[in-house]
């Protein structure tokens, strides 16, 4: 994997872990953190799909490697879910 194939890959797992922090309302960073939320929603995206039997959906090749999209979105937003209700609420000022 070259060096311009990774930058395209940390970019398009920005988007999808901004799009899921959008989705679930919970943001506690910027653009590394959206760059964490992407690769970690798709690491338990693609396990969700794996264990329920279900397709890849809209997966992007880069190099050979491929980037599920939708479930990259779904695995995050599901990781953020948990990550909100484990997290204390801040005081309104």
């Amino acid at each position: 994997m070259t060096l311009l194939e990774f930058l395209v890959l940390l970019i398009i797992a920005g988007i999808c872990g901004g799009l899921a922090q959008a989705i679930a309302g919970f943001s506690r960073g910027g653009c590394f953190v959206s760059i964490a939320i992407g690769f970690i929603g798709a690491l338990l995206g693609t396990w969700l799909a794996r264990v329920t039997g279900l397709p890849e959906l809209f997966a992007i090749q880069v190099d050979n490697h491929a980037f599920p999209i939708i479930w990259s979105i779904i695995g995050a937003v599901l990781f953020l879910a948990v990550l909100a209700l484990l997290t204390p609420r801040r005081p309104l000022p």
